[in-house]
């Protein structure tokens, strides 16, 4: 997903901005240019059937590599309320526009030093049944999804943005994922760092055969390598 990022977004890198706060916060940014920043209000007005297999994660990341994601520290504050935004290790955080922070115009506060920097891309995900076996078209089908959707998203900027291929699950440990075709199983096995890659195949996204999974993964990551 870095490959996407940077060729939409060329990971934009916003200051941090000073202002009268708690000890230790400072305003960053208006919570409605992080919406705009990362195409989530364009993505959310597709109808649902063209999104509803695709996360989407906003990734914010800081410069300064003395900092960490989670030394952000980033809260959305909309009037008295405040609302802590997690990021995970790779800095993201599913980004789903609030109407109501929207027309309140909420804004984002840090507890990174002034004059810090974080870097502002996207990623996208698959959506993940709870179950560990379900049908090819399920997951894999948010492959076409997400390059359909992004054509759309991102307007003129679609022809920088290279086609998604593969899905890669990630795993707590070492895991197996099985593909029941009709021609026979394809069996994949994790790797050093418990994912498995699974490119698309166009014709099992028609035949939709059973998927087995040992194990749950935690994520479902869309890719084009």
């Amino acid at each position: 997903m870095k490959t996407l990022a940077a060729a939409l977004l060329a990971s934009l890198l916003l200051p941090l901005t000073l202002s009268a706060s708690a000890a230790g916060e400072r305003e960053w940014m208006p919570y409605k240019k992080l919406v705009e920043t990362v195409k989530a209000d364009k993505f959310f007005a597709l109808p649902p059937a063209e999104r509803d297999k695709v996360i989407l994660y906003a990734r914010l990341v800081p410069v300064n590599k003395a900092f960490t994601p989670a030394d952000a520290k980033l809260v959305v504050v909309d009037g008295a309320g405040r609302t802590p935004m997690p990021l995970d290790a790779a800095g993201r955080t599913r980004l789903e526009p609030k109407p109501q922070w929207l027309a309140d115009d909420a804004r984002i506060w840090t507890s990174l030093p002034g004059g810090e920097k974080m870097s502002l891309s996207f990623d996208i995900g698959a959506v993940l049944p709870e179950a560990n076996q379900w049908h090819y078209a399920t997951v894999m089908g948010a492959i076409p999804q997400a390059n359909a959707g992004i054509g759309k998203v991102a307007g003129v900027f679609s022809m920088f943005v290279p086609t998604m291929t593969s899905v890669i699950f990630k795993f707590d440990k070492p895991a197996q994922l099985v593909v029941k075709a009709r021609d026979g199983e394809r069996r994949y096995a994790t790797d050093a760092k418990h994912r498995v890659r699974l490119k698309l195949d166009k014709e099992l996204l028609k035949e939709n055969p059973v998927v087995a999974l040992s194990e749950r993964p935690f994520e479902a990551e869309i890719d084009a390598d």
